[in-house]
């Protein structure tokens, strides 16, 4: 079995304001001059409180946001966090990092030592202090669990299966990676990025300006996303989304008018009428019920 960090070693690589977390750890020891290594990494799920703030930590890391939003300062620099977030740190780098109360993130990390740490991860295009956002990261995803599945493993060969998948997982990411693409293909990206979230997580926006956040994206970027790929607003196409689920709801379910519109994040259930009607030409209270 690989060893585990005594309690003190823990309480410095690890934050406590996580739960259903996932740890792995392989080479504690710091590799200077000697060939790059994984250390440690895993998966964590972030409190609604969660807050980091590191003046500097022992490996070079990187993490990966797969839900969620938050934002993280790197050196100085303040950055949205939300579902495909890459982006890495250097060892003397400070790090604030935290997560949205509404939102919070889960997100995967992996700690590298050793003379080529800096080198390696800069081929897969993890920039120290930059954030990216990848939009299919269901095969990153995938990858990161193997490797944590197999970090905790403790068998002989393990330290070599874990070097085999992290070097998979990179090369997902340098895959992945922006460079090299032309505008309207990364465009097309972050619009089908923030359309998924409209069309998958509707009822739960009260605003665009959270959608976007999540995306990592800000509003006005959005905005000329959707006129140049769908259109119309992303205002508009949020709206018709709520209603289409409201009208399932209505049908469906039998719900009251007042309750359908809570479902899909209406405070005020004569707003969400005149805004119902808008959208299909009759009342809510004319389709209630009315499944055939």
């Amino acid at each position: 079995m690989l060893p585990a960090p005594s309690p003190a070693q823990r309480a410095s690589l690890l934050s406590g304001q996580v739960s259903g977390s996932r740890y792995f750890f392989l080479e504690l020891a710091r590799k200077r001059g000697r060939p790059w290594a994984l250390t440690l990494g895993g998966r964590e799920q972030c409190n609604p409180d969660y807050l980091l703030d590191r003046a500097g930590y022992a490996y070079w890391v990187f993490e990966y946001v797969a839900e969620g939003a938050g934002e993280i300062t790197l050196n100085g620099r303040r950055q949205a966090l939300g579902p495909g977030s890459i982006f890495a740190y250097a060892p003397e780098m400070r790090c604030v990092m935290r997560t949205d109360p509404a939102r919070p993130m889960l997100k995967y990390f992996f700690a590298v030592t050793g003379s080529g740490a800096a080198r390696r991860l800069a081929r897969a295009g993890l920039v120290p202090g930059r954030v990216r956002t990848v939009s299919a990261h269901a095969e990153i995803r995938s990858v990161a669990e193997d490797l944590i599945r197999e970090g905790q493993h403790g068998g002989r060969h393990t330290r070599a299966i874990c070097l085999v998948l992290l070097e998979l997982l990179l090369l997902k990411l340098a895959d992945a990676g922006t460079g090299g693409r032309v505008d309207g293909a990364l465009a097309r990206e972050n619009f089908q990025r923030c359309k998924a979230l409209l069309d998958t997580h509707a009822e739960r926006y009260a605003t665009l300006e959270e959608a976007a956040a999540e995306a990592g994206m800000d509003v006005s970027s959005v905005c000329r996303l959707f006129r140049r790929f769908q259109g119309t607003s992303p205002y508009q196409y949020l709206l018709r989304r709520k209603m289409n689920l409201a009208a399932g709801l209505l049908v469906d379910s039998g719900l009251l008018v007042k309750e359908a519109a809570q479902r899909v994040g209406f405070a005020d259930p004569f707003h969400f009428a005149r805004c119902f009607k808008a959208v299909h030409g009759v009342p809510p209270s004319a389709i209630r019920g009315c499944r055939t």
